[in-house]
Order: structure tokens, then sequence, then C-alpha cells
């Protein structure tokens, strides 16, 4: 998280690593054994991420649309094998994420961007006070388990009031009311 010209090019490269290719990678491992059994399911975690964006979250967003692409495309070639590939798309949830997995790219060079990302992080944190903010972790299992079980060829499964809020919101609004919308929530008209 942070304004991308702060990131450096390792940290770019340490994100994508983890969340795209260490998924491609296990991906083509497993593909084969499910091929030899004639059947399979992969179950991809994603995010609300991979289909709405935030402000300073444009590494996060890039490497969960990448998922979103990569699994959407994948279903159609491994459906003619009788694999199937499902999404998991998590809104906040209630877990240590922003704590252990976070890392906030800043550099006191682009004082530029200090409004910016201080309106951003304030309503932010605002957010974070409401209880109803996160969904538990016990519902996103939950969604997991359906989507193992319901037997169905459903690509998508959104998880979160939030999530299923604002993927909603985008689709009926479109990309520019939508960006207008968040930036307005955000308070980042100068």
């Amino acid at each position: 998280m942070g304004i991308l010209e702060a990131a450096t090019d390792e940290q770019i490269r340490r994100q994508f690593e983890v969340n795209v290719f260490g998924l491609i990678n296990m991906t083509k491992a497993i593909v084969p054994h499910f091929r030899s059994n004639k059947e399979g399911l992969l179950i991809n975690i994603s995010s609300m991420g991979g289909k709405v964006t935030f402000p300073t979250m444009s590494l996060y967003h890039s490497n969960k649309f990448a998922v979103e692409g990569f699994s959407e495309a994948l279903s159609y070639e491994l459906a003619s094998q009788n694999i199937k590939v499902k999404l998991i798309e998590p809104g906040a949830i209630h877990t240590d994420f922003g704590g252990r997995s976070m890392e906030f790219f800043f550099n006191e060079s682009l004082t530029d961007y200090k409004q910016f990302t201080a309106a951003f992080l304030g309503k932010l944190a605002e957010m974070e006070k409401d209880p109803a903010y996160a969904s538990s972790p016990e519902l996103v299992a939950e969604t997991i388990y359906q989507a193992t079980t319901d037997g169905t060829s459903q690509l998508r499964y959104v998880v979160g009031e939030d999530a299923k809020t604002l993927i909603k919101m985008k689709d009926n609004l479109g990309d520019e009311e939508y960006m207008k919308n968040v930036t307005q929530h955000f308070s980042l008209l100068r």
C-alpha cells in the first residue's frame, strides 16, 4: 500500500512473485494431476480488490486483477478437461492482514502526495473503527466450503457485504461514476 512512486522495484517484483507468479506456478504444478484424474477443482483467492479499486493500492489491485483475469481465462481451457476454476473475492476481513502482510510504501521526498495520502489514511482509519467494516474469517471459510461442494460451475464468490455493495456499485455506475464516488468518499479532491 502506498504511492506507486515510493515503491522500489524489489517491492513491486516481490508482490507479483507471491500473488501472481506463485499462483501460476502452483496451478501449473497441479493441473497435470487433475488431468490424469479426469477432474479437478482449483479455488483461487482473489479479493474485491480484483474488481474495484482504492487509492494508494495500485500494486495490490494490479495483482488481484491479474488473478481475476488469469482464473477466468483459465476456466475456459480447463473446462475442456473437466476441471473447474473458482474465485473467492473477499472484502475487508477481520484478520491481521494490515499488520502482518501490509507493507506501506513511503518516501519523504514525495511531499506533493502528503495531503492526498493523509486524507485517504484518515478516512480509512475512520472506516476501520466501524464494527460492520469487515466480515469474519469464518465467512470466508464457509464460502470456500460452498464453492467446493455446490457442484456448480459458478466462477465468482463474493464474500462480505462491503464487497457485494462495492462490486455492484461499480457494475451499475460504470468506471467514471464509481471513481468519482471513491474520490468524494475519501475526500481526495483539493
